[in-house]
């Protein structure tokens, strides 16, 4: 059975554990790093969930958490973000990416906004189909340098 749970900063622990699960996992699809949050106390951790406008989820197969994101305001008016999404290793192939994106879409119609948004990383292949096939469409590119590190990001949208 696969079920989406909206969560609450209540819920800190279950987002941490797979969030710290998805920056070891796919550190190269992250603009945060590890090394940032492995030690975070739980009022980060809380105030994450807290974002003002954001929604987030879970989504759990059989009683487990395989998949999260969340749906955030942007900076400009009716666009909502799509940020801080992952599948698990064992979610993938089983449509929890599909449904962590319908749960945003229905959040951000239910906001009135009119448009979705997200950074995905180059390179990332999967992802992109997913996107893709989900409607979204690239409409631009970002580069975030951080130290050493150089994220280069595809932005996409989709018109809702």
């Amino acid at each position: 059975m696969i079920e989406v749970q909206e969560l609450t900063s209540d819920d800190w622990k279950v987002w941490r554990d797979l969030r710290l699960a998805a920056l070891a996992e796919a550190p190269y699809a992250f603009g945060s790093k590890l090394a940032d949050w492995v030690d975070a106390p739980e009022e980060k951790w809380r105030a994450r969930l807290e974002m003002p406008g954001a929604r987030n989820a879970v989504v759990y197969h059989d009683g487990t958490p395989v998949g999260m994101c969340s749906g955030a305001p942007a900076e400009a008016d009716g666009v909502i973000v799509l940020m801080s999404m992952w599948v698990a290793p064992a979610g993938r192939g089983k449509g929890v990416g599909d449904l962590l994106m319908a749960w945003v879409e229905e959040g951000a119609r239910g906001s009135g906004a009119h448009t979705l948004e997200l950074m995905v990383a180059e390179g990332n292949e999967k992802a992109i189909g997913l996107y893709a096939r989900s409607g979204y469409a690239v409409t631009g590119s970002q580069e975030e340098v951080d130290g050493d590190r150089v994220l280069r990001e595809k932005i996409m949208q989709k018109s809702l």
